[in-house]
């Protein structure tokens, strides 16, 4: 019988061990990781920089707002664990986890049954609103949302319309490495192709907000929503996570990519 690869990421939902884990990483990058605001009995944080790097980009990264996602909340953390980018060679601001109490119960939604990815419209919702007020005058290069997806039979990425040239091909192009690109037509009611969704915004068919538009419409000049496939092992979801990070910042920062090696189980 084929051996089977054990999973690394045994804790992934122990969200005091994901914290753990950040801050060192944090502070090998000249990051500091600080509370911005509470629920469901946690602490929600935010990475950024101690001393940004002028005239260098900034990149936006932001992983379980939907707490059944934690291939989402590893990956941003095995990336930044990872790169070969060098510290000052960007600026990061970071969310490790915007729905710890969804990832302590493995639940999709928060202690008030809330999908959060819903929620950018309304003011009422005390994690969102802090995390909107936090964001509140900042501009970034690029907006990494990571996700996960139970319907998905590979990685697909939603790529809102804007800057040319488009990236999702090449981004997607890194994480087949370690996934299959999803073969679907119609993902979530919109076409896809070669698992790329690209949209414009459309407030009358979502009229409940999810982060992206936020970060669309306010914040970043390009914003990629990454869904890698819930069902797929957990080790081979976070390294597609990492190749996809990687690649559009590189992207970002006119960088070539480097190798990598194949894991995909």
């Amino acid at each position: 019988m084929p051996r089977v690869q054990p999973i690394r990421h045994l804790r992934a939902h122990d969200y005091g061990h994901l914290i753990r884990r950040w801050r060192p990483v944090a502070r090998a990058h000249g990051l500091r990781l600080m509370p911005f605001a509470s629920a469901g009995g946690y602490e929600l944080y935010c990475v950024e920089p101690r001393r940004p790097h002028p005239a260098r980009p900034w990149i936006y990264l932001s992983a379980g707002i939907h707490g059944d996602e934690v291939g989402s909340t590893e990956g941003c953390l095995e990336w930044l664990a990872t790169t070969r980018l060098a510290p000052d060679d960007f600026n990061l601001m970071a969310f490790p986890c915007l729905n710890p109490w969804g990832i302590v119960n493995n639940m999709r939604t928060d202690a008030e049954g809330r999908d959060l990815n819903r929620t950018y419209h309304d003011d009422s919702v005390p994690q969102t609103t802090a995390h909107k007020a936090l964001l509140s005058g900042r501009r970034f290069d690029l907006a990494l949302a990571l996700h996960e997806d139970y319907d998905a039979n590979g990685i697909y990425i939603y790529e809102i319309k804007g800057r040319r040239p488009h990236w999702a091909g090449a981004m997607l192009a890194a994480a087949a490495r370690h996934l299959p690109i999803d073969t679907r037509r119609t993902i979530e009611g919109r076409s896809s192709r070669a698992g790329i969704v690209r949209r414009k915004i459309d407030f009358d068919q979502m009229p409940l907000h999810p982060e992206a538009f936020t970060l669309h419409c306010h914040h970043a000049a390009r914003t990629f929503t990454i869904e890698t496939p819930s069902e797929a092992h957990l080790d081979a979801r976070v390294a597609a996570h990492v190749a996809v990070v990687e690649t559009a910042v590189r992207l970002c920062l006119d960088q070539p990519p480097p190798p990598q090696t194949a894991i995909y189980i």
